[in-house]
């Protein structure tokens, strides 16, 4: 998945429903609201709520400069 691919528009948080962001160093979709990474394998968003995965306070923070 790649940062203009259009399908990131249209994708959404399974738990509230607010936009993801991709992270393409990292294979994930991120919601930075709920700190909530979900995997993309083999190209395929895993948007499952048991598929996400919550991230620690330190690990947003590396995560949001990443993006910017």
């Amino acid at each position: 998945m790649n940062p203009d691919d259009p399908l990131l528009k249209i994708l959404a948080c399974p738990l509230d429903k607010g936009p993801l962001t991709l992270l393409p160093l990292e294979d994930t979709l991120y919601n930075p609201r709920l700190r909530r990474r979900y995997p993309i394998v083999d190209g395929i968003p895993q948007l499952l709520p048991s598929s996400g995965e919550q991230v620690p306070e330190a690990e947003h923070h590396r995560l949001l400069n990443q993006l910017n």
